[in-house]
């Protein structure tokens, strides 16, 4: 890992499956921190399997710049390196059911014995109280229990679509709860529990829908947010489709009607002002859209970039990949792979000083679990004991 990393020299410990603890983690490790993924054998994180090897296309999206090793919990050796590891880690994250770390022997109380300045993150549904609290939870089910899918579904025809919401933002929530906890750590040099839910982090996440509802007793829908920040779709005369953000500053407004030669729409009552045009956001584009027939995709966006109107195509992720501006960016660079070589991964988006935190792959099974274990000084019999292992060292992916 690069030394200039924000956090290097962190140790993060990880019991993650799936995707919020595991992704939390990642976000951490591209950060420099040193991640060890800790996997039950003989298969590690179901996620793994989800492909043609142990590392399918979901796993190596959310389990970036890691270490692997496995650990077997129920032995008593396992149990023991773990404890070890907990020891000399600065983070520990999971995203087990409430009272399943406890089980485990790595709940809040029990680590916390073992080192009292850890910062200790879990992630669970629905938290440890309420009536939910003992339901498994997934994606799927928080963003339909938070709302979020009544801003997305066509509530005709009701269908899971788009992409994981409730998973990542969680992650993304338990990232930072676990970042403030390490600067009071480093500040006053305590320990710390960060205790963050699916269902708290979606419902964070549609705080502005939340504020809406409240103040007018309406619940928004799916075009809610598009007519209010007057966000419009149309299709182009070659059949591409292409989005128009005119929001509130006027000139945006007055470049489109200038682009489409309709100066008499801003004549009209109905579209007059900005409220106006909320109000009557389906009746505006059914104004629009007939005017866009007229001209391929390409002239559009040259004819309203010169009026520095908002304005994309709407392309699928391989067109979007192949951008100019993606592939100026470098958004998808290859990464160092294991076995050596390298293979492509989605870059960190953030950058620190100039510098670009790119990561590493992400780990096979047991990849790393004789080179973290030999570090505690543990035998090649006593690796084998601990892993899970049917033959020793040289065997950590059986």
């Amino acid at each position: 890992m690069d030394p200039q990393t924000p956090l290097r020299g962190t140790r993060v410990l990880e019991f993650g499956t799936f995707i919020t603890g595991s992704y939390a983690a990642g976000i951490l490790g591209d950060m420099g921190a040193d991640v060890i993924k800790v996997e039950r054998p003989p298969g590690g994180d179901p996620m793994r399997s989800w492909g043609e090897d142990d590392r399918s296309p979901y796993f190596r999206a959310y389990n970036k710049s890691k270490r692997s090793l496995l650990l077997d919990l129920r032995a008593p050796r396992g149990l023991e390196a773990c404890g070890r590891l907990i020891e000399s880690s600065d983070v520990l994250v999971h995203n087990y059911r409430p009272s399943v770390a406890d089980r485990l022997g790595i709940g809040a109380e029990a680590a916390h014995e073992l080192n009292p300045t850890l910062v200790y993150c879990q992630i669970s549904g629905f938290g440890d109280e309420g009536p939910y609290s003992a339901r498994p939870s997934y994606n799927q089910v928080v963003q339909s229990i938070s709302g979020l899918d009544s801003l997305i579904v066509d509530a005709e025809n009701p269908t899971p679509v788009g992409p994981n919401f409730g998973d990542t933002v969680t992650a993304l929530y338990a990232v930072q709860g676990i970042l403030a906890a390490l600067v009071r750590r480093e500040r006053e040099g305590v320990g710390a529990t960060v205790d963050t839910t699916m269902l708290a982090s979606m419902t964070a996440f549609l705080s502005a829908d939340i504020q809406d509802l409240l103040a007018t007793g309406s619940s928004p829908g799916p075009r809610s947010r598009p007519r209010f920040s007057q966000s419009y779709m149309v299709r182009t005369g070659d059949g591409g489709a292409l989005t128009i953000h005119l929001s509130s500053p006027p000139k945006f407004w007055e470049g489109l009607l200038r682009v489409i030669e309709r100066p008499d729409l801003a004549e009209r009552p109905d579209f007059a002002t900005w409220s106006e045009r909320v109000r009557n956001y389906d009746k505006l584009h059914a104004e629009l859209a007939p005017e866009f027939t007229r001209r391929p995709r390409t002239e559009w966006i040259e004819l309203l970039e010169r009026e520095d109107v908002p304005i994309a195509p709407v392309l699928d992720l391989r067109e979007a990949l192949d951008d100019v501006q993606a592939a100026t960016m470098n958004l998808v660079p290859d990464v160092p792979a294991p076995g050596g070589g390298s293979e492509p991964g989605v870059r960190f988006p953030v950058i620190v000083d100039g510098e670009q935190m790119e990561g590493t792959a992400a780990p096979g099974l047991g990849e790393h679990s004789a080179q973290i274990l030999g570090a505690l000084g543990y035998s090649e019999t006593a690796i084998a004991e601990a892993t899970g292992a049917r033959t020793a060292l040289g065997g950590d992916r059986a």
